[in-house]
């Protein structure tokens, strides 16, 4: 695996994405209303309430004690585990603290007051209530998954926090190995399809999309370039009776004949009657 030096838990954008589960839970405080309207509480509310709590908080948190939820799955979909990077294994690989296993454990009390009072509350919303005129039983069976959906998001945002406050050792330290990552994998809760993939966020992404203004050719200094060399024509082009003239083409200039000049016939005729 390449190295990643330089790089901090905060590029990876599923922790940021696992710290928006804790705005979920107003909708689902909402939906836990209207679902517990739907059935009449029967002769012993606080068993009914302890029952649900305990089905719905108690036992997932006693699982998610031994086995932590994997930060990179978001319940439904999880990274995979051959397409995870050198950054996600590494926060993986981190040891866990006592502290960060009873924050998360610190979740089911709340929970624990949100459902005796929602259950308190209930009566004012039975006339929205999608369950109405449900038994009770029922109705509690509902409820459970929904608490517990709650209690996961709680551990995913408290080793979101855990994990974005860490110091990664990076430089000379080697990656995990693939049999240590399969056994780091083997004690957590991995829940979800394996089709998550998101790139590291960057934080030079904003300065690519600025314009690049072109950069101007230098001007050339017309006192500092050399005058063009005279072009020639070679001796061999010149043809005969005619006249060079000096950095130009030769240029074919005719000679004047003298009309009394005699012909090369008449000089062979005198030369012939001497000899």
């Amino acid at each position: 695996m390449t190295s990643l030096q330089g790089a901090t838990a905060s590029r990876e954008p599923l922790l940021w994405v696992q710290l928006l589960g804790l705005a979920a839970w107003p909708l689902e405080a909402l939906g836990l209303l209207l679902l517990l309207a739907g059935g009449d509480p029967g002769p012993f509310p606080l068993v009914e309430r302890l029952f649900c709590w305990g089905l719905g908080v108690l036992l997932p948190a006693f699982l998610m004690w031994r086995l932590p939820p994997d930060p990179w799955s978001l319940l439904l979909v999880q990274v995979p585990l051959r397409g995870r990077r050198e950054l996600q294994l590494r926060l993986s690989a981190l040891p866990s603290s006592l502290g960060l296993r009873l924050g998360a454990a610190a979740g089911t009390l709340p929970l624990l007051a949100l459902v005796w009072w929602t259950d308190r509350q209930a009566g004012i919303a039975w006339s929205f209530s999608p369950l109405a005129a449900t038994p009770r039983l029922v109705v509690l069976l509902i409820c459970a998954p929904l608490l517990a959906l709650m209690l996961w998001q709680w551990h995913q945002l408290v080793q979101a926090i855990w994990l974005l406050t860490r110091s990664i050792p990076f430089g000379d330290a080697p990656a995990p190995q693939k049999g240590v990552q399969t056994q780091g994998q083997d004690r957590r809760l991995n829940l979800g399809l394996p089709l998550l993939l998101l790139p590291l966020l960057s934080s030079q992404a904003a300065g690519a999309n600025q314009l690049v203004e072109p950069v101007p050719a230098p001007k050339e200094d017309p006192a500092q370039t050399p005058p063009p060399e005279p072009i020639s024509a070679p001796a061999s082009s010149v043809p005969i009776g005619t006249t060079p003239i000096p950095g130009e083409r030769a240029v074919a200039i005719p000679m004047a004949i003298d009309e009394q000049q005699p012909s090369e016939d008449d000089q062979g005729n005198d030369l012939n009657q001497q000899v």
